[in-house]
């Protein structure tokens, strides 16, 4: 079954969420850095990964424009230059239905291997232990 298209689509810039309304009065409020870390684009979700390539560092990331793609989609311009997916229904709803659990796996994966949402922080344990200064 597709899904349907939403009604409306409106970017609260000062939040940073992008807000989705539907004609059935479902709505999605979907925040800028979850959809660019969830990209469906071929650069972040590969071919046959289990899950998306894992981006940190995009916690103050907007959307810079939205731009159409047909009758099925839209492409999200964000303002740190990512543009390379498109954002069809079906991924809206997916990403809609599935947010706390995808959003907590994120988090989750970010701890494992040391890495920050804030695009000026590099843990020591996210660095290959040849960066790491040795204690005098």
């Amino acid at each position: 079954m597709k899904a349907a298209a939403p009604t409306t689509i409106r970017l609260h810039r000062a939040s940073r969420v992008l807000e989705l309304g539907y004609a059935d009065g479902r709505r999605y409020e979907l925040p800028c850095e979850y959809l660019r870390v969830f990209s469906p684009s071929a650069e972040l979700q590969g071919h046959g990964l289990v899950e998306p390539m894992l981006v940190g560092g995009k916690r103050e990331v907007n959307i810079a424009a939205i731009e159409p793609v047909g009758r099925y989609a839209v492409r999200l311009r964000f303002d740190d230059g990512h543009d390379t997916g498109l954002y069809s229904w079906d991924v809206f709803e997916q990403l809609g239905q599935h947010r706390e659990k995808n959003w907590a796996r994120y988090l989750e994966r970010l701890a494992e291997v040391g890495m920050s949402r804030d695009r000026d922080v590099t843990k020591l344990a996210a660095l290959p232990r040849k960066y790491i200064p040795s204690a005098p």
